[in-house]
């Protein structure tokens, strides 16, 4: 099992290499309380795609372990796990959880 601070440490290290990718004015903050997407959110739907295919080669390359963040599950919950930095990580953890008790 992978800690929650391993997985959140992985999804800052994909928003700041998605920030080198941006201009300054459009960077991300990293702050577990970041909006990423959705109301109040500064990524658009490409934007969002990029981070979501960094966090998922960040999380390979790191766990060993293959995922897919955006799929029917993650577009029909109630709660989108792609608004903020922590959604995310806790999205991640649960996929992650999910795939270890297979």
């Amino acid at each position: 099992m992978v800690d929650s601070a391993s997985i959140i440490a992985q999804v800052r290290a994909a928003i700041e290499e998605l920030n080198r990718q941006l201009p300054p004015a459009q960077q991300l903050r990293v702050a577990s309380d970041s909006r990423l997407f959705g109301d109040g959110g500064p990524l658009d739907s490409l934007g969002l795609v990029n981070l979501i295919v960094l966090t998922e080669e960040r999380i390979s390359n790191e766990f060993g372990v293959d995922l897919t963040l955006l799929d029917e599950n993650a577009a029909s919950g109630q709660e989108n796990p792609f608004r903020t930095v922590q959604t995310l990580a806790d999205y991640v953890s649960i996929l992650m959880e999910t795939r270890s008790g297979q």
